[in-house]
Parts: C-alpha cells; sequence; structure tokens
C-alpha cells in the first residue's frame, strides 16, 4: 500500500488506516475476538496506522489493539494515534489530559503514546491557549511524541492548527461533507499539517449497506439517528452520525452515486478512492469489525484516480441532497 507524508511528524503512513469506534457499545455488539481479528487483517493487509481514543469501549480498543501489536513484529513500525475525552465541560483540563494519557499508556502497553488529539471538544476550548501548552507540557515531559486535534467543524481545525504544538487534525470529509476540501484543505497542506479522514463512509451510509432504519440492529446509534434524525445520533454537536445529512437524503444521494461507481470497485472502495484523490488527505480510517470489510477498504488504495468528469458529478450530487444540510454547519 501507498504511503503519504504525514505533516511535519516526519512519519510516512498508509494511505488506508483502520479506525476502531466500531468497537464501542453504540455499534452493537462486538466480540474481543472479532475486533482483533479485524485489527490483524488490516495490519496484514499492511496498514500502519490504527486510530482509537480512550472512550472508545471505555479503554477496550486500545487495550486491543494493544493485545495485537504484542503478537506483532517488534521491530515494524506501526503507528496508533489515540484521543483524550473532555472534561465533563467540555473542555481539557491539565489534570485531566495526564489522566487520559496515563491510561492510555497503560492500556497500549506503551511509554510513550504516538500522537494524541484533543477529542471533540466544545468549540471554545479551540481557543483558550492553556490546551495546547498542557500538550505542550505532556510533549516535553516524554509522555507523548505528537499532538493534534480531532474536530467537527472546519472552523475548529483552522483556530487549532495556530497552535504550533498541533501536527495533525482529524476531520469529517466524504462526498457527503465537502466543505473541508473548500475551506480548509489549501491551509493545511501550505502549513504541512497531517490530515486524518474520519467517518469516511458516513456511518455505513457510503458502504450502500442499507435499506431503511430496520437494517440497524438494536442498540445500534444509527436506528435511532435513521428513525429521530441525525441530531438523535452520536456527537457533541450533531453532526457525526450519517455525516449530519438525514438518511433519507443520504439514501436519495447513494442512488444517484451508484452510476459512477467503476465496475471493479464497491460503492465503500469508490468513496474511499474519492477521499484520497485529495492530495492534503495524509489518511484516511474506514471502522469496521468484519475482516472482510476491512480488506474490501485497505483494496481501495489499488484504484485508479477517478475522473474529472466523476469528481463533478460527485460535487453536483452534493449539491443537490447534502449541500443545505451540512456545509455552512460543519
Amino acid at each position: 500500500m501507498d504511503t503519504r507524508e504525514f505533516g511535519s511528524t516526519g512519519w510516512d503512513v498508509t494511505e488506508i488506516g483502520l479506525g476502531t469506534w466500531n468497537v464501542g457499545p453504540s455499534w452493537g455488539d462486538v466480540t474481543d475476538e472479532q475486533a482483533r481479528e479485524a485489527i490483524a487483517t488490516a495490519l496484514d493487509d499492511g496498514v500502519n496506522f490504527v486510530d482509537t481514543a480512550e472512550v472508545y469501549g471505555q479503554g477496550r480498543a486500545e487495550r486491543l489493539i494493544g493485545e495485537v501489536l504484542d503478537e506483532r513484529d517488534p521491530d515494524r513500525t506501526i503507528y496508533v494515534p489515540t484521543k483524550a475525552a473532555p472534561d465533563e465541560d467540555g473542555g481539557h483540563s491539565e489534570e485531566g489530559l495526564r489522566s487520559s494519557v496515563e491510561g492510555s499508556l497503560d492500556r497500549l502497553g506503551v511509554d510513550s503514546l504516538d500522537l494524541v488529539q484533543l477529542h471533540c471538544p466544545e468549540t471554545e476550548a479551540f481557543y483558550d491557549p492553556e490546551n495546547f501548552r498542557a500538550l505542550e507540557d505532556l510533549k516535553e515531559a516524554g509522555l507523548i511524541d505528537h499532538a493534534g486535534v480531532s474536530v467537527e467543524k472546519v472552523e475548529e481545525a483552522d483556530k487549532a492548527i495556530e497552535h504550533d504544538v498541533v501536527e495533525s487534525v482529524q476531520i469529517i470529509f466524504n462526498p457527503l461533507r465537502q466543505r473541508p476540501a473548500e475551506r480548509f484543505f489549501e491551509r493545511a497542506a501550505n502549513e504541512d499539517i497531517g490530515v486524518i479522514v474520519r467517518v469516511p463512509l458516513a456511518s455505513g451510509l457510503l458502504a450502500d449497506a442499507f435499506e431503511g432504519p430496520e437494517d440497524f440492529g438494536e442498540g445500534d446509534h444509527r436506528r435511532t439517528a435513521a428513525e429521530e434524525g441525525v441530531d438523535a445520533g452520536v456527537g457533541r454537536k450533531g453532526g457525526e452520525t450519517f455525516a449530519g445529512v438525514p438518511f433519507e437524503d443520504g439514501l436519495a444521494a447513494v442512488d444517484d452515486l451508484r452510476p459512477f461507481v467503476p465496475d471493479d470497485a464497491t460503492m465503500a472502495q469508490f468513496t474511499l478512492r474519492w477521499i484520497l484523490d485529495h492530495d492534503a488527505v495524509s489518511t484516511v480510517i474506514p471502522g469496521s469489525t468484519s475482516p472482510d470489510h476491512v480488506a474490501e477498504n485497505d483494496a481501495a488504495a489499488d484504484l485508479a484516480p477517478l475522473s474529472h468528469q466523476t469528481h463533478g458529478a460527485v460535487r453536483d450530487i452534493y449539491d443537490e441532497h447534502a449541500r443545505e444540510y451540512v456545509h455552512h454547519r460543519w
């Protein structure tokens, strides 16, 4: 799998990584063995970037990643960025950050964390320099190697990279959520910021796997969002589930996208290829606990870039079905 430079970190990361949000309970029941097998499949495919967070299964995802890596070649470089959960008020205290980092170190079984990201705190947190001084202190103490942020809004990404300690931004970007390409990617490239694309398949919508709310199991947050609206899903600010697009509008967009999917690709692979066609993207982190789906996602890196005509069509479909819901909000 091809790699790309990851901002100013000096890392070369695989174009396709793995996200592990799916290990948490809001996606339904997942056994430890299923999760470990999915992680192992990604690594076997050559993936060297496995993203996680302390809140994914309340530390379970970090623990399982640590267990899988313990069985691997210690000389192979695998990057494991994690995320520190905000305090109850939606901000990040120095004490809270240190506690998060110490917990992640223990669960992953390492002496220093590759990359710690602020995990979608309230917007005001990005305007508080104390949050970023705390990250600098953790870096100086040798507890973290690099620091970044995970954001909901382009505004938050723009503000975060004003702080020198921030070397990466994790942001939602896909055919149903296109504003980052218009308002952030050029600046990120110019300032040598690594860009991690999260929720690339719009909670499975862009995997073309669903026809109605009944396709989601009990306990799956997507069922609630499909039935009651995206703001009833997950995400501190309401834009996580289905990329912030109402379920029925998302299904209509998928209908219009199907004719542009190459014969040798799935809708999920088409979506991941579309994302990778944007040079500012360092890596994209689809999440799945199905080894078959993980392997399918990883193979998207082998697809040829899409045509200008196809990119124009995707933009038109976004304008028709998604723009009014997400473009000026996120």
